[in-house]
This record gives structure tokens, sequence and C-alpha cells, in this order.
């Protein structure tokens, strides 16, 4: 692992594909020629060039020779995620059909198609079609049985507490993140670091291992490098490898301090008040308290607790107390340990911590 780790190497993905162990990754993101087909030089109504995908790394011969391209490096891909590991593929209407055909037909389970609509999108400049605004991303995981990462919580916090949908305004690259050379693009289709950060924020954690197949300029292992993951990236195209290397070595990891990111509810051991009751570290007919030792509750045998003419769990009495709909009884009650006032939340931490689960 060490060999590739935090490393990239300029090569033909089909064949620097083979020498990777298998299950050595928690993520691949992979951005593939679209294969385009663009047949003839676009230009705008003034007569003035685009600067099109008309690289020859995007033109294949046939769909077929496309078909059995994408097969290969998919197949390879699949070998080298771990169990738990998952993959994201982006292309256009040209390339996402047949990529998600691929993608189940060899046995990975989609989990979400992610469409990325550009707020500043290239316009349709002959007018003879709608604005093409967005491309679309796959979500898989390898199988239908993997443990895959989801950092739920966390993409909610960066969506101020809304859930993040699967649709994504985000821009295109421009301005300094674009790589020029003389005033000109290196990399017709560099992808915008905001894109990268989104994807690894929300299925990757601090210290996995992430693989770019067709790294281009380098953003996957930038964002990497800056998140705190691992990366290894491989590309065919001497000119992009060394842009990407160049900005690779630029890059400056975030501090460690700042890496962590929120907890999944659902990953947390969930542990019933009443356990605590059944082990013994908490005995029927303890007295509870709130903070200010003015209301007094009975832990009863099977977990309930009782205040004058109420009874129920920690969280009904609680919010009955408080006059409100709900109330976490965890971060409510106390009770008395040699003499202290302990939040009963930090026995149950206790208990999670001790491995006990």
């Amino acid at each position: 692992m060490s060999e590739i780790l935090n490393k990239i190497i300029n090569g033909n993905c089909l064949e620097e594909l083979k020498k990777i162990p298998d299950k050595t990754f928690d993520l691949v993101f992979a951005d593939p020629p679209y294969n385009m087909q663009i047949g003839e030089t676009l230009t705008r109504p003034d007569a003035s060039k685009v600067n099109g995908v008309d690289d020859k790394w995007d033109q294949f011969k046939s769909f077929k020779h496309y078909d059995d391209f994408c097969k290969s490096w998919l197949i390879e891909c699949r070998r080298i995620l771990k169990d738990n590991g998952s993959i994201w593929v982006i292309g256009s209407y040209h390339n996402i059909f047949r990529l998600g055909y691929h993608l189940q037909n060899l046995n990975y389970w989609l989990l979400n198609d992610v469409i990325w609509r550009k707020n500043n999108p290239m316009p349709n400049f002959r007018g003879t079609r709608f604005t093409n605004a967005h491309e679309t991303l796959i979500w898989a995981s390898k199988n239908k049985k993997s443990k895959y990462t989801f950092n739920y919580q966390s993409l909610k916090c960066l969506n101020d507490d809304l859930q993040m949908r699967s649709d994504w305004m985000l821009p295109i690259c421009n301005g300094k993140e674009r790589l020029k050379k003389n005033g000109k693009k290196i990399h017709s289709t560099q992808k915008p670091e905001s894109l990268l950060h989104r994807i690894m924020l929300a299925t990757t954690n601090k210290g996995d291992a992430i693989f770019d197949p067709f790294l281009g300029t380098g953003t996957t292992a930038v964002v990497a490098k800056k998140l705190g993951r691992n990366y290894y990236g491989i590309e065919k195209d001497k000119k992009y490898f060394r842009a990407a290397q160049d900005r690779i070595d630029k890059a400056k990891k975030i501090e460690d301090n700042y890496l962590d990111t929120v907890k999944n509810n659902k990953s947390k051991p969930r542990i019933p008040f009443g356990s605590l009751v059944e082990l013994g570290i908490l005995k029927p007919g303890t007295n509870l308290f709130d903070h200010k030792k003015k209301i007094n509750a009975k832990i009863m045998a099977d977990g309930s607790i009782r205040y004058k003419e109420s009874e129920g769990s920690i969280h009904k009495v609680a919010a009955k107390i408080m006059g409100t709909e709900s109330c976490n009884g965890w971060t409510y009650w106390h009770c008395d340990i040699n003499g202290s006032a302990v939040l009963i939340d930090s026995l149950r931490q206790k208990f999670i911590s001790s491995k006990q689960i």
C-alpha cells in the first residue's frame, strides 16, 4: 500500500490498474472520456471557435470500442475496491447511460444518480437544442451487501440542516482554479474542487484511500490531500500529469483539528435506558433529578420512571415536565454517584466506550 498511496503515475490506466492489489481502495472517482462524438468544429454566432472537447483521448472508433474500454476499467475498479467501498462515475448524455448499464451488469449496486447542475454552463450557440446545463453522476457500492460510507449528518450540516438532495448546484471550474498555459486551458474538462469536496465529504472518512483512474490535472488528488484522505491516480497524458503533480505539491492539508465531521446518529450504538437498569448500572428505586435538583423521579424495574402521577420513558416524562412535545431524557436527568450529580448520558457513554456492546 505504501508504494502507491499519495502518489500519481503517468501511464495507461488499463495497464496500471492490473498492478494494484485487490481490495485496496475505499472509494473510486472516475471521470472517463465521454466519447462526445463531435464531428465538426463548433462556432459562436460571431464565427469564433468554441473550445469544446475534441481531444484525441475522447475519440473512439465505435460504441463497441467505447463499451469494451469501459467494461475493462470498471471490472478492475471493482476488484480493487474494498468490500464496503463505493464508486462515483460522471458523464454527460453521451455516455452516462452506457456507464450505468455496465455498472449494473458488473454487479455494482446503484445507490443514487446525482445531477450536477451548472450555474454557469456554456450556452447552445446554434439554438438547435436545450442548453446542456448539467452532468450526471452515478454513485454505486461494490455490491448489494456493501456497508458503504454515507455521512448523512455532515451533508445535512453542509446544507443548512436540510437533507442533501440529489441535484447539486455548483459552478464549473473557472477563475484562478482553472489551470491555463499561455491563456489557454490545460485540460478541457477540469472538474471543480467543490464537486470533489462534496463527494469525499459524503462518502469517505479521514484516512480513507481514494483512487482516480483518469486523474487529468489532479482535482481528485488535490481535494483528497486537503481533506486528509489518501490518494492514488493514473494519468496517461504527460502534460496533464505534470500539471497535476505541480498542483498536488502546492496543495496544503487542512489541519487535523478541522477535519473532524459530525457523526451519523445511525452509526451510534443505540442503548435503551432499560439496558442500564437490566445490567445493574442503575438500580430500580434510584432517584433521578433535573440539573437544579428540584424535580425528582424514581427508576422502575422495567426501565420506566415515575414522577408524581406521571410514568413512562425518561424522554416522555421529561417532556411532560417541560411542557414540550419531546425532550432528550439522556441530557435532562441526573443521578447521584458518590455524592456528585452525574448526567445519565455520561453513564451511557461510559458503557459504550467500555466495549460491552
